[in-house]
């Protein structure tokens, strides 16, 4: 592929629902473009996109792809994501290298809530916006319901300037609305001049009007000609457009079929003509060296900087560090330093990514995205810079992971290769998240989702070889003491020779705070235990708090006093001494009214108002409290609620479930308390039949 500058780059990310067309819109776009010579289909599992195996299997993407695509002397990195909720960092990846969006909605499902959380990251990172609505060839599909279900939503900023022109419910051709033309399809790609439609006249009125409305806005001498009922060139609508497109107050809507190819020349088109290049955009770092803001504006004649947003690590490609270059010329020999590890990184070969595909190129303008292999001590989120000129680029703000499950690995001695593997995992999917929880001897795994998790087993087998079972993971109880205990505890044991002798007599009682597993105190008059056995005391005290006599769960709030005992000047010891405490822990802990604590969680749901009466039914089921709420912008309110952590499983089905996706979640722990009776009875039940 041949080197392209600054302004002939386009970097766009494809948005939108789960199924809205995304991957077959990619195939069709290098179809179109000459790239390839025949095109792929989603069913068939043979598309440039989706070509890791899961994503084959189960008919969607699951990460993001890059597909650089040749069209009118400009090069175009198309971003194509996944649609699917449970892999929103691939997503926050890309729309992170992206200076331009395309909206992908299905003219037969019409507006969806990933349509609305495309048009939410848009709004995060500034981008200049386009709608293409696919699936026009289909029955059922309505380009004009689409276009209102989007002005109903974000108001007099959607501009169509392409209509559709179906006969017999088949897509035959469409109006050019800045033109003011009709245009009929005679073969991928390839359309004539046609007379427009009676019945498309009243539609395309309205959306002329609104067009050279949003036009005449773009400059006072437009406004006047406007009024003055003048015309505007197909030129001069152009530039305006594009300005309003860039400034975001123009959001064009296209349209065409994937499956045909057909509208895709005029979408790549209005990609080079109205989105920004890079050195449009603004991008700034930190200069380690002086300490200056550096402003990179992807402008090539600075110093080389470059911020890896991606990674991928395949079994078998090897590893690939996916980066957009923020200033300079990257070249294939050219030496970086990382400022994140501190290291200096041989760059090697630079490729531009085809899919999974690597194509070489010699060098890499600012502005453009492209990948490097085998880039030591390297991850996504560095930066890569010249040593003389230090930068630092601000990380990708990602989704945190809050469901998790439990894995146990199937095959004994694989623990290592598991291991391995997550690892390789994790560096390429930030949002997931492997945690050794030693206190209850669980391995943790951490997702966006059920689905998220699901497939992480599912690459698990079959790219590393290796099986795991998620299960339900086990809640971190506590336990503690609500009454207070005096108990005599002696430990004697004659063997020959030396016996065994520890004797001492301890209070027990709630020490009112629960943070700390025990507090050790000593009242011992007239030396009836010898200091030196003192520590041996604390450390039987140390061993018994790890695993309480309730139901194995650590200890806390727990004030030990040992006020009384006896000795034997030959057989005591400290291990004497250690076994008389454990012994005394256990009764008096038992006698002192003991509990299990259960940890509660501090969440907040983030949900459209519409919902709260459901979310505030089901988390007092889950036996949570609701503290409150708060209206934020959108129609939406946060719910604040204290809600034990065993209710916390299964919660992002549910809230997906209940709001269609649209609501979100996050949580904290928050503190120990008392957990119900029944609760309590249940748990101390299934410790025992494990023991």
């Amino acid at each position: 592929m041949k080197v392209y500058r600054t302004d002939e780059i386009r970097n766009v990310v494809l948005l939108g629902h789960g199924g809205s067309g995304k991957t077959s819109l990619v195939e069709a776009m290098a179809y179109v473009s000459g790239a390839i010579s025949r095109m792929g289909k989603v069913a068939d599992g043979n598309t440039i996109s989706d070509f890791d195996k899961e994503e084959q299997k189960r008919k969607f993407s699951i990460s993001t792809t890059l597909v650089p695509i040749e069209w009118e002397k400009a090069k175009i990195n198309v971003l194509d994501t996944p649609g699917y909720f449970d892999f929103v960092g691939e997503v926050e990846e890309a729309v992170s290298a992206a200076d331009a969006a395309v909206i992908v909605v299905s003219g037969k499902a019409g507006v969806e809530v990933g349509t609305e959380k495309a048009w939410e990251l848009c709004d995060k990172y500034n981008l200049p916006r386009m709608v293409y609505v696919t699936e026009m060839d289909v029955d059922d599909a309505s380009f004009r319901e689409v276009v209102q279900q989007l002005t109903e939503r974000y108001g007099k900023v959607i501009a169509p300037h392409f209509q559709p022109i179906r006969e017999n419910e088949k897509l035959v051709g469409y109006v050019n609305v800045i033109k003011n033309a009709g245009r009929r399809y005679t073969g991928i790609g390839q359309r004539e001049e046609c007379e427009i439609p009676d019945y498309c006249k009243p539609n395309l009125e309205i959306y002329r009007e609104k067009l050279l409305e949003a036009v005449a806005e773009t400059s006072e001498e437009f406004m006047e000609r406007y009024f003055a009922g003048e015309e505007f060139s197909v030129e001069e609508i152009r530039a305006a457009m594009r300005t309003e497109v860039m400034d975001g107050d123009i959001v064009p809507v296209a349209m065409g079929s994937n499956i045909q190819a057909q509208g895709v020349a005029n979408l790549l088109s209005d990609i080079v003509r109205f989105f920004p290049s890079p050195d449009c955009r603004k991008c700034a770092g930190l200069n380690r060296t002086t300490n200056e803001i550096f402003e990179a504006d992807y402008n090539f004649s600075a110093a080389k900087s470059a911020y890896v947003f991606k990674t991928m690590v395949d079994p078998f490609i090897g590893k690939y560090s996916f980066i957009k270059v923020c200033s300079g010329v990257l070249k294939g020999d050219d030496t970086l330093y990382n400022t994140a590890s501190d290291t200096e990184v041989k760059l090697g070969k630079i490729y531009t990514m085809n899919g999974n595909k690597p194509v070489e190129v010699s060098e890499m303008f600012a502005g453009d995205i492209g990948a490097i292999a085998k880039l030591p001590n390297t991850q996504t989120g560095d930066t890569l810079s010249a040593k003389t000129t230090q930068v630092v680029y601000s990380k990708t703000d990602y989704s945190k992971p809050y469901t998790y499950m439990k894995y146990v690995v199937k095959n004994k001695g694989d623990e290592d290769k598991v291991s391995q593997a997550l690892q390789r995992m994790m560096a390429e999917d930030v949002t997931l998240k492997a945690v050794n929880d030693s206190e209850n001897r669980q391995s943790l795994l951490y997702g966006m989702g059920d689905q998220h998790l699901e497939i992480t087993a599912s690459k698990l087998l079959s790219r590393y070889k290796c099986e795991i079972l998620l299960e339900t993971p086990k809640v971190a109880f506590r336990e503690t003491i609500r009454k207070k205990s005096d108990v005599d505890s002696k430990y004697k044991k004659q063997t020959g020779g030396h016996g065994q002798y520890g004797h001492v007599k301890m209070r027990f009682e709630p020490s009112g705070d629960l943070e700390t597993p025990y507090v050790f105190a000593e009242e011992v008059v007239g030396g009836a235990v010898p200091k030196n056995y003192f520590p041996a005391v604390e450390k039987g005290l140390q061993e018994s708090v790890q695993k309480g006599p309730l139901a194995g769960y650590p200890v806390v709030g727990v004030k030990a006093v040992l006020y009384d005992g006896s000795y034997h000047p030959v057989d005591s010891s400290e291990m004497a001494f250690k076994t008389a405490t454990i012994q005394a822990f256990k009764k008096g802990f038992m006698e002192a009214d003991p509990i299990l604590l259960e940890p509660i969680a501090s969440v907040k749901v983030n949900v459209p108002d519409d919902y709260t009466g459901d979310i505030m039914g089901d988390l007092n089921k889950r036996r949570g409290r609701v503290l409150g709420m708060t209206p934020v912008s959108g129609g939406r309110q946060i719910i604040e609620a204290d809600v034990p952590m065993t209710g916390m499983f299964g919660y992002c089905t549910t809230l997906r479930s209940m709001t269609g996706g649209r609501g979100t979640y996050e949580y904290t722990f928050a503190r120990y308390e008392q957990a119900p009776h029944d609760v309590q009875e249940e748990e101390i039940a299934k410790r025992a039949a494990e023991d």
